[in-house]
């Protein structure tokens, strides 16, 4: 069914001011030392005339690992066109962590420059490697968060953790003139062994660790948040999230690892944290679905009421462990994806913008935080390709969110329905106006919207119509580089007064 919207920005009562940094990013540590990470899909994956499917092991994961992951170097932070498109992202924070960062170990003293790794740990940093996230945080204006390493190689379940390694990397950084701002003591840890903690480790020992780390902390770097969780249960707590549809594979509640503790688990009695972090992938990729079929989404569903809901709804359930143990605090999602494991065959087409924005803009009506997307140039969700660093649509999406929404967010009070996901900001280009986001995710009805003053308009759609097209449109110009990397013109189209017919499909930005 067509949708109308009557927009009526003089009438719109004010929720709360977002924080301005709310879209940043990851930088994962495997691609800071070079490491394995998932393998990129071929063009006709991309574009969904080719199926991917790899066969299940009966011995788990781990042994599919060798058709689903590569090797890839460590990551050129030096790279002329990655810097500049970071630099016009904006200012923002970049988290430096992911599984990889449990099982690191800092070697700033070149113990191990020939290639061994010490014993309990996957991997090596080394100081020149951090020393290129440090200027690539000073150069670019960005804002830095890491995780602990909290290994084997570091101490055994029954020992406490050590603050070796941690006093090892916050002493360097800020003598290095680039101080760690903010941090999580370990990423993931509700997965417990599986995400790369000591044999037998529990949330009784994440709780007795956490105290040491944010007693630490506190201690020696009082300037710097301290975030947690980090936690990535909430899609197998048996929550609700919308539309389950077992044929379709929407967003179950079957899990990858062996242990999955809850939030309450891991919070209950601990020293209180300066903001409270999840994690949130829609589901699934691909390269996971034959393994956890009822967590992948198929395509189809990727525009549906039941996917875009999914990190919603996930908002909503850590927002009441927020209030619990962080009440008055943020609420950071330090990773966030279209599907966890790479992304899917479509997260670096035009169709998961759709997802992005609908996330940004819910997410901001719901509380005041920080969205880290997952990842700045990693894998098929990332927003720049990682071998040639172009710019992929959500990198656009997310670049016009930047440029247009103020930090003032508005009630629209409008439902969301198919075809009308309605949000709203202060303009950040016009003083005094606001900016609507507003969302036509059918593919088949064009949603009318009714504006009472004349404004500008900024119209997002697959390049010819494609929905899994590579390269998106801005009012039906095409986005892409031109020459020295420059961004594509990013303005808007003056827009009169009444009536506007967004087509299906569309994501818009309406300043009026």
């Amino acid at each position: 069914m067509a949708e109308f919207v009557k927009l009526t920005p003089s009438e719109l009562t004010a929720l709360h001011e977002q924080n301005p940094l709310l879209m940043s990013y990851n930088v994962e540590f495997a691609e800071v030392t070079g490491g394995t990470f998932w393998k990129a899909y071929t063009p006709g994956q991309i574009a969904g005339t080719e199926p991917f499917y790899v066969e299940p092991s009966k011995d788990g994961i781990a042994a599919m690992y060798k058709d689903l992951m590569q090797v890839y170097p460590p990551i050129n932070l030096y790279d002329p066109k990655l810097r500049k498109l970071t630099k016009d992202l904006g200012t923002a924070w970049m988290r430096v962590s992911g599984t990889w960062a449990t099982k690191t170990y800092y070697d700033f003293d070149g113990e191990y420059a020939d290639g061994t790794v010490p014993e309990g740990y996957l991997n090596v940093l080394t100081k020149q490697q951090w020393i290129g996230v440090l200027d690539f945080v000073r150069d670019c204006g960005l804002k830095l968060k890491i995780s602990m390493a909290n290994c084997p190689g570091l101490h055994s379940a029954e020992e406490p953790w050590p603050t070796t390694e941690a006093e090892k990397i916050f002493k360097f950084s800020k003598e290095y003139g680039v101080p760690i701002q903010a941090a999580e003591f370990a990423n993931e840890p509700n997965m417990m062994e599986d995400t790369g903690f000591p044999k037998g480790y529990t949330a009784e020992h994440y709780r007795r660790d956490s105290d040491i780390f944010s007693a630490w902390l506190k201690e020696n770097y009082p300037e710097c948040l301290l975030v947690g969780p980090s936690d990535v249960g909430g899609m197998a707590s048996g929550m609700d999230l919308g539309g389950k549809n077992d044929e379709q594979g929407t967003g179950g509640v079957e899990q990858l690892s062996r242990e999955n503790v809850s939030v309450d688990d891991l919070l209950d009695g601990c020293i209180p944290m300066d903001v409270y972090s999840y994690h949130y992938y829609n589901g699934v990729s691909d390269r996971l679905a034959s393994v956890m079929p009822k967590a992948h989404w198929q395509p189809e569903m990727a525009n549906s009421e039941a996917f875009l809901a999914v990190p919603i709804s996930m908002c909503r359930f850590h927002c009441g462990k927020r209030d619990k143990y962080v009440p008055g605090g943020e609420m950071w999602v330090t990773e966030s994806g279209e599907a966890g494991g790479g992304g899917s065959s479509w997260s670096s087409t035009y169709l998961d913008v759709l997802r992005t924005l609908n996330e940004l803009g819910g997410f901001s009506a719901l509380t005041r935080g920080i969205i880290f997307h997952n990842t700045l140039t990693a894998s098929d969700y990332a927003f720049l390709d990682r071998n040639t660093h172009d710019p992929r649509p959500n990198f656009f999406a997310v670049k016009l969110w930047q440029d247009l929404m103020g930090t003032t967010v508005y009630d629209t009070k409008e439902p969301v329905r198919e075809g009308a996901h309605v949000y709203c900001q202060s303009s950040k280009t016009e003083p005094g106006k606001k900016c609507y986001l507003i969302i036509n995710n059918s593919e088949t009805e064009t949603t009318t919207v009714e504006a009472p003053n004349d404004g500008t308009i900024y119209v997002l759609a697959g390049k010819d119509g494609n929905k899994r097209a590579t390269v998106m449109t801005l009012n039906g110009r095409d986005l892409v580089l031109g020459e020295n990397w420059e961004l594509p013109d990013l303005s808007g189209a003056p827009v009169a007064a009444g009536k506007i017919e967004l087509a299906p499909m569309t994501c818009t930005f309406l300043v009026v």
